[in-house]
């Protein structure tokens, strides 16, 4: 839920290179967010996810560039007519890095722990509608679900279904260990974390990048700076800063898409948010074009509701509530608001889309009658006073997960939303039996969502990277938060 575009003052020093350029057999990469920790299952930051997903953890399927399902523990699969019951066939020869043999047990107690009670994996109900996981022998796995969820594929190839070690689950978050082809080497934390080709890895041999290092900078310039001095070999770079005269020889710019939504959520716990007039004042209060302009540059397509504009079931539902502060004004004094409404907003330390992004919303909200204070807060806090202890009025993030409509309707979920109407949708959505009827009732969640203003919905977060040239295998669009380093290679 976090993303990585930065501008800020640049900072003069950079760290101390990693000769970059020299070896064609290893890649450094920058990043602005540092995961809190190394644990995708249990961790709600996308920057675990980005970095861990692929490279160190893999699941029984995966997710390529192209948001196509492939396989990946799982060699193969079936599905039963009924669509409860999946067959999967698992590579065999597979290690994980402690040299413990991978089989259909590891998939088994993966899977039971991500449900078991007291489980903190944040998509813990696509584990639960597991009826059973069972183990026809070491390299099969039958999983027979409640009820149909023609998704289920995607949902595994995704970082919350990565397979564990039993032996090592423990200390994951510091420590991981995985299947995947790169092990965990070193974290410094605050600087670099570092990854190295396993020994263990089923394919070893045909890996052309050996070394991975991962440099945490959080400042957009510096990481800029970073790259054109040749200690870098990919980042993300902010969007105003593409326009550098540096960047037009030797570089790569990549300009994709993302599954992410920019939005501000609401905490519809609030006495004053639980009204609908309230939230759909702050809708109308909303410029997305100015948002994505003066923080995006231009970059970012408006929304209207939770859902990815690319999705083939998307539903342009931008002019349910058209920017009208005027009737923002009147819909707040109506609610019981004639002198104004304060509102807290916590922004989160990603500088475009939330701090930035934030400024101009506070200040549209501002001139609609709200009195906006607000607070900057690191990622730990964030995730500690809103997205667990929902201890906030308003907050701005990027919802990174793909097809995440169904997070509206988890409990205690930190929009504090409620809506047996919309759950209804979304679970007979989850398990429609038809394509037709899938799309049908995903349109129909989005214009629940639309319509009752649950959150501010401003635009899709773009995907903004600049390699060196020569890299390649870079994804264009990210489907989801992964960097699939094994997949990537160097040319002259």
């Amino acid at each position: 839920m976090k993303r990585m575009f930065i501008a800020a003052a640049v900072a003069g020093a950079i760290l101390a290179p990693f000769s970059a350029m020299a070896a064609k057999d290893s890649v450094v990469f920058a990043q602005q967010l540092e995961p809190p920790g190394l644990d995708p299952r249990t961790g709600a930051a996308a920057a675990i996810s980005l970095t861990t997903l692929y490279n160190v953890y893999e699941g029984l399927t995966r997710i390529d560039g192209d948001g196509m399902v492939q396989p990946l523990l799982a060699k193969s699969w079936t599905i039963s007519d009924d669509g409860l019951t999946y067959t999967f066939k698992l590579e065999e020869g597979v290690k994980f890095h402690d040299g413990a043999d991978f089989d259909s047990s590891d998939v088994k107690y993966t899977f039971e722990a991500n449900k078991a009670e007291g489980s903190q994996n944040k998509r813990k109900d696509r584990f639960e509608v597991m009826e059973s996981i069972e183990t026809a022998d070491a390299n099969t796995v039958v999983i027979t679900l409640k009820e149909r969820r023609p998704d289920l594929l995607e949902q595994l190839g995704e970082s919350t279904a990565v397979i564990v070690d039993p032996a090592t689950d423990a200390n994951n978050a510091t420590a991981p260990v995985g299947t995947g082809p790169y092990k965990f080497e070193s974290w410094t934390k605050g600087d670099n974390l570092k990854l190295t080709a396993a020994d263990t890895y089923r394919d070893k041999d045909n890996l052309p990048i050996k070394e991975v290092t991962i440099r945490f900078i959080g400042d957009g310039t510096a990481r800029l700076a970073a790259l054109l001095s040749g200690d870098v070999d990919a980042t993300d770079v902010p969007p105003e800063l593409l326009s550098n005269d540096a960047l037009k020889d030797g570089y790569n710019v990549i300009i994709g898409n993302t599954n992410g939504e920019v939005i501000v959520s609401t905490n519809n716990a609030n006495p004053a948010l639980s009204k609908l007039k309230v939230r759909q004042a702050i809708a109308h209060a909303i410029n997305r074009q100015e948002v994505i302009d003066g923080a995006m540059f231009g970059y970012g397509t408006p929304i209207g509701t939770h859902f990815a504009p690319h999705h083939p079931d998307y539903v342009d539902l931008t002019g349910t509530y058209p920017f009208d502060p005027e009737l923002s004004k009147k819909l707040l004094a109506e609610a019981g608001y004639p002198d104004g409404l304060e509102l807290s907003f916590k922004l989160p330390p990603v500088e475009n889309y939330a701090r930035q992004g934030g400024q101009i919303i506070a200040a549209q909200l501002e001139k609609a009658g709200f009195k906006i204070n607000i607070e900057n807060v690191d990622w730990p806090k964030w995730l500690d006073e809103v997205y667990k202890n929902k201890n906030y009025d308003l907050s701005i993030v990027a919802h990174v997960e793909p097809m995440d409509i169904g997070i509206y309707t988890r409990d205690n979920y930190y929009f504090n939303y409620k809506n047996p109407k919309l759950n209804e949708t979304v679970a007979a959505a989850e398990s429609a039996a038809s394509p037709e009827e899938r799309t049908k009732l995903l349109q129909e969640a989005q214009k629940i969502l639309a319509e009752d203003a649950v959150n501010g919905y401003v635009f899709q977060l773009p995907r903004i990277i600049v390699a060196r040239q020569g890299l390649n295998g870079v994804w264009k669009d990210l489907p989801l938060f992964a960097t699939d380093v094994a997949r990537m290679s160097w040319s002259d």
